[in-house]
């Protein structure tokens, strides 16, 4: 378990996120496979969304159970230690039909007033 606070964990997703969608923009999916330095770097945040989301504590992640706390951390896990099986359509369709939504739900975990009291 890490040592930092979860806020800080679930903002460090947050910035992954940003950064990813950054660096896609208004790219096509032929042209993100032909950048070889722009998917190395979307693989590094989606490692870095599940490191994060692994490591903030189970009461917190029971409270929104709507997230998909642990799909973050199996795309770590694959892209971590299975790299050679990481399939770069599944990761586009991720970043086109997942994060917004994961992020919007993430920054309402950090608004909600029961969470900021702990």
């Amino acid at each position: 378990m890490s040592s930092r606070d979860w806020r800080l964990l679930v903002q460090d997703i947050l910035n992954a996120i940003a950064s990813i969608q950054k660096s896609t923009a208004n790219m096509t999916f032929e042209e993100f496979l032909a950048e070889e330095t722009i998917v190395k770097a979307v693989l590094y945040d989606f490692i870095v969304i599940g490191e994060a989301a692994r490591n903030i504590p189970t009461q917190v992640q029971a409270r929104s159970p709507q997230i998909a706390w642990l799909p973050m951390r199996d795309m770590r896990n694959v892209m971590t230690h299975e790299y050679f099986q990481v399939d770069l359509e599944i990761v586009w369709d991720s970043i086109h039909s997942d994060l917004s939504l994961l992020a919007s739900q993430l920054q309402n975990l950090l608004e909600s007033k029961s969470n900021q009291e702990e």
